[in-house]
């Protein structure tokens, strides 16, 4: 029960700030909203304001704010089809921004919750002691291929490294076993050829410690932004891989499977704190990836009305909304399909244990 009340909380967080994007910038654009709703399907609860219905539906999985004239024609002067295009990008592309906004925000929480910044500068080797003698014995290869403690890891095979969630990423995604490293040494930037991690202990990549800083303004922020970057572009990585077919359709979670993971990650840390730390850090991936995958160029998502907006600044020319309307519609119906498809997958996922 706790587990569901989680992921209700996290789930309602990251689409009511999605939500609310669209909806504070389209009063500030002096456009008329109908409706304000966080959650699909039946009211649970609703309240008529001046001009707009507020409601909390009963499934978390979404959530809308129905502009005037969005999908169809109006004629009120307030209406979304009659403000400017860059007025109506705007509040197309707000709610991502705000979803962004809130996985920056968690980021910034979870380093100082930590009480450290994780850099990416080498502080030590991985190796083992002698219980009788003491003797230290190198775990690392790639403490042997020239990596030195004090060396700031810039990239890696081409990709460049902003924080430890980057260096993670590429040390488990790289099928190579020698690999191209550029650090920053003494103030200059060294090229490494050849480089192998490989942890002889372990038998893992992760061979080398990195330091952390204690928290001031100035890194807690630059990190925040940092990891945000790191976490969009790991996630463009993600979708490129599905596409491409790295990843098939048995790796994709809905709903079910998002609250699965969140649970898990509640029950982890022995503390409260380190179990929040854990719930906060998956909502900050899954918020950023609500942001990025609503401006993916699809219909009845954002990016799909983004783009729609673009063809009609191209042409100077309003498109037909009953059209657009239609084409998001059916986009929606497809999305819905998949959900309903993906949902089925984790069910059966929960009962053959995994």
């Amino acid at each position: 029960m706790t587990t569901i009340l989680i992921s209700l909380i996290v789930f309602g967080v990251i689409i009511a700030i999605h939500e609310f994007g669209h909806f504070i910038v389209a009063k500030l654009c002096g456009i008329r909203v109908n409706q304000f709703a966080i959650g699909m399907g039946p009211v649970i609860l609703k309240k008529q304001g001046k001009e707009t219905q507020y409601s909390l539906r009963l499934f978390p999985v979404g959530g809308f704010c129905a502009m005037e004239g969005e999908d169809d024609a109006s004629d009120d002067p307030r209406a979304f089809s009659k403000k400017s295009v860059p007025k109506r990008m705007a509040v197309v592309v707000a709610g991502a921004v705000m979803n962004i906004l809130l996985g920056f925000l968690l980021i910034v929480t979870t380093t100082l919750l930590y009480q450290d910044v994780v850099t990416t500068t080498i502080a030590g080797f991985t190796y083992t002691e002698d219980a009788e003698t003491g003797e230290r014995t190198s775990t690392s290869t790639s403490e042997t291929c020239g990596l030195q403690v004090g060396d700031t890891i810039i990239s890696i095979e081409g990709m460049r490294i902003f924080t430890d969630t980057d260096l993670s990423y590429k040390l488990q995604n790289t099928e190579n076993d020698e690999m191209t490293v550029v650090v920053e040494r003494d103030g200059e930037r060294v090229t490494l050829e050849n480089v192998t991690f490989y942890n002889t202990a372990t038998e893992g990549r992760l061979d080398f410690y990195v330091k952390a800083e204690k928290c001031n303004f100035l890194n807690v922020i630059r990190y925040g932004a940092l990891n945000t970057l790191s976490t969009g572009r790991l996630i463009w990585a993600s979708l490129i891989d599905l596409i491409t077919g790295k990843y098939g359709f048995h790796d994709l979670s809905g709903p079910v499977g998002i609250i699965t993971t969140i649970g898990e990650a509640a029950s982890m840390g022995e503390t409260i704190k380190e179990s929040l730390i854990s719930v906060l850090s998956l909502a900050s991936f899954i918020t950023i990836n609500v942001g990025i995958f609503n401006l993916l160029p699809l219909p009845a998502l954002d990016g799909g009305r983004l783009m729609f907006l673009l063809v009609e600044a191209i042409r100077r020319k309003p498109l037909n909304p009953e059209h657009e309307g239609m084409v998001h519609f059916i986009g929606l119906a497809l999305l819905m399909l998949l959900m309903v498809a993906v949902t089925f997958q984790d069910i059966l996922r929960m009962i053959q244990g995994g």
